[in-house]
């Protein structure tokens, strides 16, 4: 089998960023950008714990959602597999530098959230126990950092899809 994409980005050389993985075009002919939201250092540093990276994904797709300038932009915001980071796929043409200071928004978000995480709930999720809010406010407060000067641009060669 052909390697798809994915693979084909040298994850023992890829920092903490923001990067595009990848931009398609949809039927109608609207572009559709996916971001790599890479929060650690694939291989080097520890993934985030499942717990964690399930809390950041509800506050993300949440405080995303809403959002008055870029709601009806958000496509889907999700967690890799490898719990390195997390996918944002946005109606529209973009670049990493065009979105962080929407993803300092939504980072400060989770960092400073107390309460109950939305949707942990039986009704709303199917594994709402599996949170870990001190957690996930921990790495936003470390991904804060990153989002201060993060690169932009894969370690390797053309834009290309990335995930683990």
């Amino acid at each position: 089998m052909k390697k798809i994409a994915s693979f084909t980005i040298d994850h023992q050389n890829l920092e903490p960023g923001v990067y595009v993985s990848r931009k398609d075009t949809s039927p109608a002919g609207d572009v559709i950008t996916t971001f790599d939201v890479r929060m650690t250092a694939p291989n080097r540093q520890p993934a985030l714990s499942i717990s964690a990276l399930h809390a950041i994904e509800h506050l993300a797709a949440t405080f995303l959602r809403n959002h008055p300038e870029w709601g009806e932009r958000i496509v889907y915001w999700g967690p890799m597999g490898c719990c390195t980071g997390n996918y944002l796929l946005l109606n529209g043409d973009y670049t990493g530098e065009d979105i962080i200071p929407l993803l300092k928004e939504t980072f400060e978000f989770i960092a400073d959230f107390e309460g109950e995480v939305p949707g942990a709930n039986p009704r709303d999720c199917g594994n709402y126990l599996l949170m870990n809010l001190p957690e996930a406010r921990m790495a936003a407060r470390d991904y804060l950092r990153v989002l201060e000067n993060p690169p932009t641009s894969y370690p390797q060669g053309p834009e290309t899809s990335s995930s683990c």
